[in-house]
């Protein structure tokens, strides 16, 4: 029984999508190593991206209470 044929995402290459294969379904071996995703993935934040997000999260949190609390008359 052959494998399916599959075309990666982030490469372009054609590979067999064969049972147990560690990564997503949709890469091949190589593009979907652990050390690659790590080392794509997001890095220290510096103060203004934290305050941002933090000021993000805080509007976030009073929409939330608001639609969760408010008053219908």
């Amino acid at each position: 029984m052959a494998f399916p044929i599959k075309v990666c995402v982030v490469c372009g290459e054609e590979f067999e999508l064969k049972p147990d294969k560690p990564g997503f379904a949709n890469r091949c071996p190589e593009c979907s190593d652990p050390e690659n995703e790590s080392a794509s993935g997001s890095g220290k934040m510096d103060a203004t991206e934290r305050r941002s997000l933090d000021e993000m999260n805080a509007e976030r949190r009073k929409v939330i209470r608001d639609m969760l609390y408010r008053k219908d008359s």
